[in-house]
């Protein structure tokens, strides 16, 4: 057990969590972040933002990262590299915190949720087998794995078709596998997308398996109006239908939706007094990097005037 008591504890690095870190910190809050994965989240692993206000030129995700890590560490907030475990909420007002990770317990008048949300996965037969073995989550992560191959990605939102289209970079042929019969995307995006000689569409269709040996080599396909299958080879698949939020930890401690999202108020506060939640895991309109920071930066403010309202009764 940490002897020290923390004004807020952050559970999570990604914008959202840095933006609340750096208004915590600079508030002069003594703050701690607990991340198991290193500063970023899924903005780490993005390639290119071009919707990030103040970079008129797009600005690459890891760089964006670290920079808010960078300015929430110099205001001051402290860092461990843990996995966060178990939340123990404090019996009446005013008691405090307790947050378990994998190597120590915390202390804290306050918490922050931050904890994002992964990619949903398709659960289909042979996913989980080629995970890592052609079937990846993170184009840019994986993408330079795939020169001159053709990969298939799953998906037509956002996410999907930006990723497609960065993995033209690399691959001779990208194949974008949607249930519908049109893109959800931007239509900047889409207007990208369709225009690049290399991206081709499979409308109303979903992936149904996933095969190969070692390595991915097909996939079967199901059409999503008349059930029919075909199978369509390929060397890798991208998946991006959704996200799941990471709120399983605070489950019969606060109020979820039927998703699984935190719900708050306008003031990031869920339903227990002192936790308050922001960025993607939260029950929201829109989940985007820019949204996250603000609602970092709210949390922040709303745990700080939580805790000056304990101070004077």
């Amino acid at each position: 057990m940490s002897n020290k008591v923390f004004d807020t504890i952050i559970i999570g690095a990604g914008p959202a969590g840095l933006t609340a870190a750096l208004y915590a910190a600079r508030a002069r809050f003594s703050t701690l972040v607990i991340e198991k994965m290193g500063s970023g989240g899924q903005a780490a692993t993005t390639d290119w933002l071009e919707n990030y206000p103040g970079f008129p030129d797009g600005i690459n995700g890891f760089e964006l990262a670290t920079k808010m890590d960078e300015q929430a560490r110099k205001a001051g907030a402290s860092f461990v590299s843990e996995n966060a475990t178990g939340v123990l909420a404090p019996e009446g007002a005013g008691r405090l915190f307790t947050v378990t990770g994998t190597e120590n317990e915390y202390l804290a008048t306050t918490v922050i949720i931050a904890t994002g949300a992964d990619h949903k996965l398709l659960g289909v037969p042979g996913e989980t087998q080629f995970r890592g073995k052609g079937v990846s989550y993170c184009a840019t992560c994986d993408g330079p794995f795939f020169k001159d191959k053709h990969v298939i990605v799953a998906g037509g939102g956002d996410s999907a078709v930006q990723e497609a289209i960065y993995l033209t970079r690399f691959a001779s042929r990208v194949t974008v596998v949607h249930r519908r019969d049109k893109l959800r995307a931007a239509a900047v995006l889409q207007q990208r997308a369709f225009s690049n000689p290399k991206i081709s569409f499979q409308w109303n269709s979903a992936i149904a398996a996933v095969s190969g040996t070692d390595m991915v080599k097909s996939v079967t396909i199901k059409n999503t109006a008349d059930s029919a299958t075909s199978e369509l080879a390929a060397d890798g698949v991208f998946v991006f239908v959704g996200l799941v939020p990471n709120s399983e930890l605070f489950r019969g401690l606060i109020e979820l939706d039927e998703k699984g999202y935190v719900v708050t108020n306008e003031f990031m506060a869920t339903s227990r007094p002192g936790m308050f939640a922001c960025g993607d895991v939260r029950k929201k309109l829109l989940r985007q990097i820019v949204t996250a920071a603000g609602d970092g930066a709210a949390a922040a403010f709303s745990a700080q005037e939580y805790a000056e309202n304990l101070n004077h009764k």
